[in-house]
């Protein structure tokens, strides 16, 4: 099969098309004949030598994949409710950038009604990640506040029509006023331009001084403890990227007072079985809202997969709105 390696740590050129043997699918596990892959920020960290795989994981990069089914037992085809041929979707922990990947049969989910591989491709890691941590740790609930920072990436515009489709107020952050347009034309109630203007004072005024319920933070670093000023009493911190370094200062006393909550997670190396649970909320919960055009997907360029790293180049120029998907 072809794919994509990283030839070396270092540049988006070091991304290379190779020729790697079918991968085999193990008990448990289904083979996807890949038709499209998504590209996300911790396949650069990858590329960069930052972001090792996990045990046992393929040392190619790609956390998603969209496809049909060519193989796999047929237990682990009915356990998922699937069938050879199938289209599909699925979350993987590497692997992703091939004409073949193998799948957990419990991240797989079938491709929802009225979306094509391109499309589908761009669910499975953004939409795992912000339902993980807006609302199966943060708890986002119906009437509540969220503050996206980067509303304009993969995981701001997923979070966005999440949060808005079941039920919360919007406020997202972004570098320039036609990324902040971008994420308002999705349902964003507020979009700051934290170039011009701070994040803290402003969520204050638009919340009548109260506080952001949740914030999603991609960045960490100085934002640790902007981000305790502006979130309300009992608020929720959701760390999920350091963007902006690992080191960061925060008044603890401030924790205390608001009884805030923080949190930090990576999906990637967690057991198959929570994110088999994940897929199943998705598939609950999330997939009829896709299929019925409450949540839309966001895909800003598609690259053919020989062309992963130019992929990579627009991914770290952070100029993109939504999401970078590979064709093969």
């Amino acid at each position: 099969m072809r794919a994509i390696e990283i030839a070396r740590f270092g540049p988006p050129e070091v991304l290379r098309e190779t020729q790697r043997p079918d991968p085999l699918p193990a008990a448990g596990e289904l083979l996807i004949t890949v038709q499209a892959s998504g590209v996300n920020r911790p396949d650069v960290l990858q590329r960069k030598g930052l972001y090792p795989m996990p045990p046992g994981v393929s040392d190619l990069p790609g956390l998603e994949v969209a496809g049909t089914v060519a193989g796999g037992a047929p237990q682990d085809l009915a356990a998922a409710g699937l069938r050879l041929d199938d289209a599909v979707c699925a979350l993987v922990a590497g692997g992703g950038y091939a004409e073949r990947c193998v799948a957990p049969a419990g991240q797989c989910l079938p491709v929802p009604l009225g979306l094509n591989m391109v499309q589908a491709a761009s669910l499975p890691e953004t939409f795992f990640t912000v339902w993980q941590n807006v609302f199966a740790i943060a708890r986002l609930q119906p009437g509540e506040t969220l503050l996206v920072q980067g509303g304009s990436s993969g995981i701001g515009v997923t979070a966005i029509q999440l949060a808005k489709a079941l039920g919360s107020q919007v406020i997202v952050t972004a570098g320039s006023d036609e990324k902040c347009a971008a994420c308002a034309a999705l349902g964003a109630d507020h979009a700051i331009n934290y170039r011009t203007h701070d994040f803290v004072a402003e969520t204050r005024r638009l919340t009548g001084g109260r506080g952001a319920d949740v914030v999603l933070d991609m960045v960490a670093g100085d934002y640790v403890g902007r981000e305790i000023e502006c979130l309300a009493d009992d608020g929720r911190l959701a760390i999920i990227a350091t963007q902006g370094g690992h080191a960061a200062q925060l008044d603890a006393g401030l924790v205390l007072r608001k009884r805030l909550t923080i949190s930090g997670s990576t999906l990637r190396p967690r057991s198959v079985a929570y994110k088999a649970a994940l897929a199943r909320d998705l598939r609950e919960r999330v997939w009829p809202l896709i299929e019925a055009g409450r949540v839309k997907t966001v895909i800003h360029q598609v690259f053919p997969a020989a062309q992963a790293a130019q992929a990579h180049a627009l991914m770290e120029s952070s100029t993109h709105v939504g999401k970078i998907v590979l064709t093969w």
